[in-house]
């Protein structure tokens, strides 16, 4: 799988593709190991289902017109100030994640209207690229609400799975260490690495017009407060799904969201977060059929054997191979299962006691998503920054997330496995 995905073959088919090949080399049948990956998938239903309804939500937030309002405003309050400007930009992208989990959805939207004021503070794009992708993983990490349910929810169910008993709500505290450490790779990239100014050209970004004359209506206010539902509802019932339901219909009911636009909503929700949802599905699957060859109780004992029994040397393996498989998968979320199904065994075979292993697991999930190149942490800020054809998606926004957030990462992983052993 991980050859495959550095290859660049689509992750999907690199999944199907190293789960039959498990099935093979364990003296499964193709049939059953298809049907052992079908049947797995289930795993990881609900949150599939909780980004596309996430995915029509921003859609239809982004048919009310707020977004383009929100964007005249952010212009309005930096006034010439750089910093300001940039963190607006991560308090966004923070928000994007937990109060109004719309993903990246935001940036296609946002950023481009402002790259003539970045242009204007002379603004080295890989800062904001920087702040962005803080924002887009830092609170998945940490926090417990938004996106952090689905993350920390699939931590705990895939740990549960392979025989370490986990809850979702115990999750937070062993993981704030990544997020601290994410901080100190952010004020890096921002006060030292790329403060300095840059020079880009004036070109016009097609769309930016369509914000002016824009006026605050029935529509937004009516938006606001299905986001405000959304949060309350995910908060009461503990499910992503239900907030973002519960928001189309507030929008839907109260004509924010017209009829006749629905279909196309929903279409659009399948459009941006359909390719993630199916990844998740997938991976599920293939978290099963690894179970199922029965492979992995000789795979813990040869790694064991290599280590000798050593913590410290085993948990840098594990963040080593996270790295690697995220880096190749492209998604934090959808390589838990599959490094679960491994690291679970091993960790208890190495001693290391449960919340240890949520922060390894964590870590090594983690790793790689900011930097790998098919991952939406970059993906995103760059359809937003490039917008103008102006900035490198891998030089400035791969190369500058992986050094500043994977390096302190993969550094905080280790110790918050040593503090927690």
């Amino acid at each position: 799988m991980i050859v495959l995905c550095l290859m660049n073959l689509h992750i999907i088919l690199a999944l199907l593709i190293a789960a039959v090949a498990a099935g093979i080399a364990a003296g499964i049948s193709v049939p059953a190991t298809m049907g052992i990956l079908i049947g797995g998938m289930g795993g990881n239903s609900e949150m599939a289902l909780s980004y596309l309804l996430l995915g029509a939500f921003a859609v239809a937030i982004n048919k009310t017109g707020l977004a383009s309002i929100a964007c005249m405003k952010i212009a309005s309050v930096v006034k010439g100030r750089k910093m300001m400007l940039i963190a607006i930009l991560t308090i966004i992208a923070c928000l994007s994640q937990t109060l109004i989990p719309i993903h990246i959805a935001f940036i296609p939207i946002l950023i481009p209207p402002l790259l003539h004021l970045f242009n204007s503070l002379r603004s080295d794009r890989r800062q904001a690229a920087c702040a962005l992708a803080f924002g887009l993983k830092a609170p998945y990490i940490t926090l417990p609400v938004g996106f952090g349910l689905i993350f920390q929810g699939i931590i705990a169910q895939e740990m549960t799975r392979n025989g370490i008993e986990m809850t979702k709500e115990a999750v937070p505290s062993f993981t704030w260490i990544l997020g601290l450490s994410m901080v100190v790779g952010l004020l890096i990239s921002v006060f030292i690495s790329y403060n300095k100014p840059r020079d880009y050209e004036d070109r016009r970004v097609i769309g930016v017009g369509e914000t002016e004359g824009l006026k605050f209506t029935t529509a937004h206010a009516i938006t606001f407060a299905a986001i405000i539902v959304a949060f309350a509802a995910q908060l009461w019932s503990s499910s992503l799904p239900v907030g973002a339901l519960a928001a189309l219909v507030v929008m839907i009911v109260a004509k924010a969201l017209k009829w006749r636009d629905v279909d196309s909503a929903l279409a659009g929700g399948l459009e941006i977060m359909g390719l993630i949802a199916f990844v998740m599905l997938i991976a599920a699957g293939y978290g099963a059929v690894l179970r199922e060859t029965k492979a992995v109780t000789n795979l813990v004992s040869a790694v064991v054997g290599v280590i000798g029994g050593n913590a410290f040397l085993g948990a840098f393996l594990m963040l080593a191979v996270g790295l690697l498989v995220t880096m190749g998968i492209g998604t934090s979320f959808g390589t838990i299962p599959v490094i679960a199904a491994i690291y679970c065994p091993l960790a208890i075979e190495l001693g290391f006691s449960a919340g240890a292993t949520v922060c390894l697991i964590a870590a090594a999930a983690a790793l790689g998503d900011a930097g790998s190149p098919a991952s939406d942490t970059t993906l995103g800020p760059t359809a937003g920054l490039n917008a103008d054809g102006q900035h490198s998606h891998i030089w400035d926004t791969c190369v500058p997330t992986f050094i500043h957030f994977n390096i302190p990462i993969f550094i905080g992983g280790i110790i918050g496995a040593m503090i927690l052993y």
